[in-house]
């Protein structure tokens, strides 16, 4: 089912659920969202300087990205039309996109000692589709009390990637809930702000759901404890676009059930 209006029935908790997938379903569809996301072009894979579909020189040069264009190429830095030569550092998204062309924003990314540089096209194919996030019915059974168990030390796995490449996943600990009286564990790293992200996979992965999914929560209390609402696990970026680089599951992190909660997959119109 695909839901994408609030209601005013139902407890308070599965309103806000409702107005929390209400809110994903407008920040994925924005103009420079993840559907927008055509193309990611990483300067290594182009030694002479020339992007595919994007004017302009490009080159990495230690600390920066070089980009040399004339007033033809059409191409703006800082919101001016850009003739000459800028160096341009990473950026933190197409909202902070120094570089554009024809309405579309390249943002710079910098990751892992590799630059790339990114288009989103608010023009792209899979905004015009887009049909909605499908997601399962809200269930009170999926909000369970959590502990946050953190690692004495951070560590790091070594996970495939949505582009084939493997790459270090940071993790600084282990969230663990119960169901239906048995205790489940989620490997989990924690973000700057405190909050915990999970990369999961189940028993719908690949069929009733996409292939995985992530599942982010509030900072842990002092005591550990933290809730945990698997209603609103949520597809990665790699399900709307596939030029996004999304981590796979670490081991130990493909739950033995079926999580009927949360999104589901992207649905077209």
């Amino acid at each position: 089912m695909s839901t994408t209006t609030s209601s005013s029935t139902g407890t308070q908790a599965e309103q806000d659920w409702r107005a929390w997938h209400d809110e994903r379903v407008a920040e994925v569809s924005r103009p420079y969202g993840p559907l927008a996301l055509t193309g990611t072009h990483w300067l290594a894979d182009s030694p002479d300087g020339r992007l595919d579909g994007v004017p302009g020189h490009w080159s990495a040069d230690g600390a920066a990205v070089v980009l040399r264009a004339t007033a033809a190429d059409g191409l703006t830095a800082d919101g001016a039309p850009l003739d000459g030569t800028v160096r341009l550092g990473a950026d933190g998204g197409p909202a902070t996109a120094r570089a554009a062309h024809d309405g579309r924003r390249l943002p710079v990314l910098h990751r892992e000692g590799q630059w790339a540089v990114r288009v989103f096209d608010p023009g792209s194919a899979a905004r015009r589709a887009f049909g909605g996030i499908d997601v399962f019915p809200y269930d009170e059974r999926w909000v369970r009390p959590g502990l946050f168990r953190p690692y004495p030390a951070g560590r790091t796995v070594e996970v495939p990637n949505a582009d084939g490449q493997r790459r270090g996943l940071g993790l600084g600990g282990e969230l663990a809930f119960t169901l239906d009286g048995d205790e489940h564990t989620l490997q989990v790293a924690v973000e700057a702000d405190g909050s915990l992200w999970a990369v999961l996979a189940d028993a719908t992965s690949g069929t009733d759901s996409y292939r995985f999914r992530f599942l982010r929560t509030p900072a842990p209390a002092a005591d550990g404890t933290v809730p945990v609402d698997l209603n609103r696990t949520l597809l990665p970026p790699c399900a709307f676009a596939d030029h996004f680089i999304c981590p796979f599951p670490p081991p130990g992190n493909t739950l033995p059930f079926a999580l009927r909660a949360g999104e589901r997959n992207r649905s077209t119109g």
